[in-house]
């Protein structure tokens, strides 16, 4: 890899605490706290629970299952704190992408690995009121099944001494375009504490978002 092309990714995976500032916070509101907000209701008829279940403070990762493009904003909107995203490094090679992408606070991966810049960037968060949001499947699943999952968000919990939250979605992946003709139910579960044991943690959050949402668990053999 050349000198620029790692200046390049570095730039978009390490982001600095002034990265998330009250501009950004804004304009996901008005986004996905409003916009989004509005379609969800109208189309989907969104029902969540377990709203009492998000912890007042900001020591904790948001760790949902992945049906669909629609998931990301769902959570944004959902959530009283800014969630900034791991995505995947990839989706910042188009202009366009990585300018939504910059402005919904999301910052590049590496899915294969942990790199040091995202380690810093995750743990600066705790100091901005943002929490991480991460979908430990990596990507869109067909529903049914929670299977897949990548234990690096629970390396991040261990690292970040933070707890899980696990949330459970369905329906994002039926797509409707008349009002009242979908139906989306998010499944909000209690804390997943940190431990020292990132395996047990995957586990825990796997047993959850299986029960929070109907599907069956299957973890790595």
């Amino acid at each position: 890899m050349t000198e620029t092309k790692k200046t390049k990714n570095n730039k978009y995976s390490l982001r600095e605490p002034g990265f998330y500032n009250i501009w950004r916070r804004i304009c996901i509101f008005l986004i996905t706290g409003v916009g989004y907000q509005i379609f969800f209701r109208l189309i989907y008829r969104l029902e969540i629970h377990g709203k009492e279940n998000i912890p007042k403070d900001a020591n904790y990762i948001v760790a949902a299952n992945h049906l669909s493009n629609l998931d990301p904003p769902l959570m944004a909107g959902i959530m009283p704190r800014g969630v900034a995203y791991m995505s995947k490094k990839e989706l910042f090679n188009n202009f366009f992408l990585r300018w939504w992408l910059d402005w919904m606070g999301a910052f590049a991966v590496d899915r294969e690995k942990l790199g040091v810049s995202t380690i810093k960037t995750v743990k600066s968060l705790k100091s901005t009121g943002w929490v991480l949001g991460i979908f430990p499947q990596g990507t869109r699943q067909e529903p049914g099944e929670i299977s897949n999952v990548n234990k690096g968000f629970a390396s991040l919990a261990k690292i970040t001494n933070c707890g899980i939250l696990p949330i459970g979605i369905t329906g994002t992946n039926e797509k409707h375009r008349m009002p009242f003709s979908g139906k989306i139910v998010v499944n909000i579960g209690k804390v997943i504490p940190s431990t020292d044991n990132p395996d047990e943690m995957v586990d825990k959050w796997g047993k959850a978002v299986a029960e929070l949402t109907g599907f069956t668990y299957k973890p790595h053999e």
